[in-house]
């Protein structure tokens, strides 16, 4: 339960340890630097503004998500980070910074934000501030006091989805309308004082995810169905299914109280027996009969109050499976519009009409290809057998080619020749000379001294070579030979 001093201790935070920078114990001057206050204004210094603010912001937050909570305060903060007696003096200034920019809000400002009729209950809680803080947001000035009340956006957000897990796996969410007092006993751990649990219910609220309304003196809390839906206000059925709910729990309890009270009224009759007094045991068992019919007439109004309940519940879970076929049919009748037997019969007929005219078509050229090269299937195997005996034949071995003298056959060795040449070379008078065998553009007497170049294999030859001898180089040397 919320107290003061539980408020106190949750939003002092006195405890920051495995939160500090390793700075914090070792670098003096770096501390020194950090714990001096901020300039007048961030254009004097820049470089030192941003350092001090990068050190300064990101460890207010996460020193408030490390105690698990949302609101914040000055006083609290410079009690929760002294260092050897010294007290941050730029922490004013880092939570202006941190309003500038949205991460931190003031929890009046927030409260005002949220257009919701159960405020009123907060009103001496929430809206009753000193009268200098009105006072000095109205005339510009931007100090934060230090006992003024800050809110982290960001955390508040976490731990609103936080509660609404909560409640969705606990047995409370059988049905989405729940007593705030319920709730408040359920969400203890997560919210250390009351003004955190009305601070989450109205985040979610601001969100869509919650509403609150007041029956009969008694709040009540409506949820969305999922995690993604938004809440719809609450209505008669909500209202009657609450109540219904309250008779179940009230019937519960007091069948409990009835069957201790009998169990009571059995344990002193036996005592009573035990002391031989009989009149007093008659009385006691007499007194147990009677709490033990009560409690068969409760268990009846509770099975009745519990039936209908149930069938509420399969009333409303009849009405998802109604909504979601009614959906799918609608889903389904739009996607079939234009879409008839008639029409898909006719689509499958000229499938298969297109597929007819296409199986006509290759038939067709294949015919044709076919007609223009009509061969004689026996004539083609003949002359394939005919290839492959040839194929199966020895290759001829060429001879050798050697020089002859084409009368006797006998072989000409190249000294025979070479004595000829120099015979039919030196000597005069012949009937005929040697034509000269142009080389590069010059001529050379003598067949012999274009032997290398010569490939015709001339008599006159010694070594054959690739040759570009003229036409009458050649038709010398056969006349020679």
């Amino acid at each position: 339960m919320w107290s003061p001093e539980r408020e106190a201790e949750a939003l002092a935070g006195r405890d920051p340890a495995g939160l500090l920078p390793p700075e914090w114990e070792e670098d003096e001057e770096r501390m020194s630097f950090l714990f001096s206050a901020f300039k007048r204004s961030r254009e004097v210094n820049s470089t030192d503004w941003d350092s001090k603010m990068g050190f300064w912001a990101p460890l207010v937050l996460s020193h408030s998500r490390r105690q698990g909570v949302v609101r914040l305060r000055l006083r609290d903060l410079q009690e929760a980070f002294q260092r050897k007696g010294s007290v941050p003096l730029g922490l004013a200034t880092v939570l202006q910074d941190l309003l500038r920019r949205g991460e931190l809000q003031r929890e009046s400002d927030f409260m005002a934000s949220v257009d919701s009729s159960w405020i009123s209950w907060g009103v001496g809680v929430f809206l009753l501030k000193p009268l200098k803080w009105t006072l000095s947001n109205m005339l510009g000035d931007n100090k934060v006091p230090a006992e003024e009340v800050l809110v982290a956006v960001e955390l508040l957000k976490e731990k609103a989805e936080e509660v609404y897990r909560l409640y969705q796996n606990s047995p409370l969410s059988s049905h989405p309308v729940v007593a705030l007092s319920e709730l408040s006993t359920l969400c203890a751990g997560s919210c250390p004082d009351e003004r955190t649990f009305y601070l989450v219910l109205l985040q979610l609220q601001k969100e869509k995810r919650v509403t609150v309304l007041e029956q009969n003196g008694e709040k009540i809390v409506k949820f969305a169905r999922g995690p993604h839906a938004k809440v719809s206000p609450v209505n008669d059925v909500d209202v009657g299914v609450y109540q219904l709910m309250q008779s179940e729990q009230l019937l519960s309890c007091k069948v409990e109280s009835l069957s201790q009270e009998a169990e009571r009224c059995k344990e002193e009759a036996r005592r009573a027996c035990r002391a031989g007094k009989k009149q007093l045991a008659l009385r006691s068992l007499k007194a147990k009969q009677r709490t033990e019919k009560r409690i068969e007439a409760l268990h009846a109004k509770l099975d009745t109050v519990q039936g209908i309940l149930d069938r509420i519940y399969a009333s409303q879970t009849d009405q998802m499976v109604f909504n979601a076929y009614q959906a799918g049919v609608g889903a389904l009748r739009l996607s079939m519009k234009d879409v008839t037997v008639e029409k898909a019969e006719s689509l499958v007929d000229q499938i298969q009409e297109l597929c007819d005219t296409q199986d006509e078509v290759s038939q067709t050229l294949a015919g044709g290809v076919a007609n223009g090269l009509d061969f004689d299937s026996e004539e083609l195997e003949k002359e394939l057998d005919i290839l492959l005996q040839d194929t199966t034949k020895e290759p001829l071995d060429l001879p050798e080619r050697h020089h002859t003298d084409g009368v006797s056959g006998h072989r000409v060795s190249d000294a025979e020749l070479e004595a000829e040449l120099e015979k039919l070379s030196l000597s005069e008078g012949e009937a005929f000379t040697l034509e000269p065998i142009a080389r590069g553009g010059a001529s050379e007497p003598g067949c012999a001294l274009e032997a290398e170049d010569c490939g015709l294999r001339h008599a006159c030859c010694v070594l054959p070579r690739p040759c570009s001898a003229p036409a009458p180089a050649s038709q010398s040397s056969l006349f020679l030979l």
